[in-house]
């Protein structure tokens, strides 16, 4: 049954009454739930104070495959605390089935589709793995030729076809460069390539060489003393690596670097890859056009605007 308030519920009236308890969460689809998370997510962020026990049902493709998850939802009613179940199912059968449950359920797709098949004046496919299966098959392949850039050019491992690059993360090690990188190919299609700065690259504040004509598509990392520290005593503890002092001033010297060149930088301390990705992609796109290049479509940041072979 699709959830709504309880007659005479009042949210605000009970702020206790799941304080302690664990809720159980459940993100349904027939495709592979990437939605469904993302969207519950962005909910249930919204009380921190409440412990949630999640579990992904992804690809729920028949009639039969639904039943057996109502099933689950509904034995998970006899618990103590009633389950929170999210769906982006979109076939119509396999949706139709789930609402079935006695569960409370939040349906994405349903409250939504209808008000846009409205508004379009034309009826949706209404099909699963649409959104993230291979789909377009020339963007699927540039996603993973970009994941192989990324892997090539993963801490300065290799300066060959580095021109090709559409981003070029510059930071001391540890501050978040290779998994910037690697969301950025996985689910932008953007060419990564990250260069660890180190004592030499830090001795001026030059770029460094394979970097010096890229200045227009480099991009600072920095974080705080005692998150890098912490960072790399996890993987040399008690070195010079790792002290404050040794982080103190690589920080500052890449921020001089930083500085002189104008790059655009992020403080990845408290960021999550997401938004440190999201700020990247936005700031170089603001950039292109007054560097003199084409501006593309959303946010693209390809140089020729063309799909790589």
């Amino acid at each position: 049954m699709p959830w709504s308030p309880s007659p005479g519920s009042d949210p605000a009236s009970h702020p206790d009454r799941h304080a302690q308890a664990v809720v159980p969460v459940f993100f349904l689809s027939d495709s592979t739930g990437i939605s469904a998370e993302t969207m519950g997510n962005a909910l249930l962020i919204q009380f921190p104070d409440v412990r949630f026990e999640r579990t992904l049902i992804p690809f729920i493709s028949t009639v039969e495959q639904a039943r057996e998850v109502v099933a689950q939802l509904d034995a998970a009613m006899a618990g103590p605390v009633p389950p929170l179940v999210f769906t982006t199912a979109a076939v119509d059968e396999v949706r139709e089935e789930l609402l079935k449950t006695k569960a409370p359920i939040i349906d994405f797709f349903g409250l939504h589709m209808s008000r846009v098949e409205e508004q379009l004046g034309a009826r949706g496919l209404r099909e699963a793995r649409r959104l993230h299966g291979v789909g377009d098959v020339r963007r699927y392949n540039d996603r993973m030729a970009a994941i192989e850039f990324a892997i090539e050019h993963d801490d300065g491992l290799g300066s060959r076809g580095l021109d090709r690059a559409d981003v070029v993360l510059l930071a001391p090690s540890r501050c978040g460069k290779t998994p910037t990188a690697m969301y950025l190919a996985l689910q932008h299609g953007l060419f990564v390539a990250n260069y660890p700065l180190v004592d030499e690259d830090l001795e001026t504040t030059d770029l460094p060489r394979p970097v010096r004509d890229l200045a227009d598509r480099c991009f600072g990392l920095t974080t705080t003393v005692v998150r890098l520290s912490r960072v790399r005593q996890e993987r040399r503890p008690d070195s010079r690596y790792a002290s404050e002092e040794q982080c103190r001033f690589e920080l500052r010297r890449a921020t001089a670097i930083y500085d002189r060149h104008q790059l655009p930088t992020v403080d990845t301390s408290a960021a999550s890859v997401e938004e440190i990705a999201t700020v990247v992609i936005q700031t170089l796109a603001r950039q292109r056009p007054r560097s003199g290049d084409r501006a593309q479509p959303g946010h693209d940041l390809r140089r020729d605007g063309t799909t790589r072979p």
